[in-house]
């Protein structure tokens, strides 16, 4: 397939990105693609396929079966570096799956978009078809929710 041999290498990378692990990004990478020959789609371009990986890696971090075996593979000590920041706090893996819990669907996804894929407001308004203050009230929502689970853990 053209298409996995062209966006493969770049999907897995924002995979391995999201859940900090290659095997499970594999895994992701491959589901999406098996499902969407199953279907019979033919032409794929990346926006689309990078919002697909991205809801996939999120379903895979919300199911609460891997939530225990994430946190745990993915414990501070062990990590080392994180690059991604909000704010002040980090947002690594761990923080990430706790905010899952807290953010709607479309505010996590702009949540990856805006610090896991540095994308702008303006290029996550685009992909997302949806105004740039929209995504500024959903980063002002996910900023709130860190800073109140970072107080929380501070209590």
């Amino acid at each position: 397939m053209e298409a996995y041999r062209r966006y493969g290498p770049a999907l897995l990378r924002k995979g391995q990105r999201l859940l900090g692990n290659r095997s499970d990004a594999e895994d992701v990478v491959q589901g999406l693609f098996a499902d969407l020959v199953s279907r019979g789609e033919g032409t794929m371009d990346l926006p689309y396929l990078y919002r697909a990986l991205t809801n996939r890696c999120l379903n895979l971090l919300r199911d609460a079966s891997n939530h225990q075996r994430l946190l745990a593979r993915h414990d501070v000590a062990l990590r080392g570096e994180v690059r991604t920041r909000c704010d002040d706090q980090v947002i690594g893996v761990d923080l990430l799956v706790k905010l899952l819990g807290r953010l709607d669907p479309k505010a996590t996804e702009v949540l990856v978009y805006r610090y896991f894929d540095d994308l702008t407001q303006d290029e996550i308004a685009e992909l997302l078809a949806t105004s740039r203050k929209t995504v500024g009230k959903r980063l002002d929502q996910i900023r709130a929710a860190v800073r109140a689970l970072m107080g929380q853990e501070g209590a």
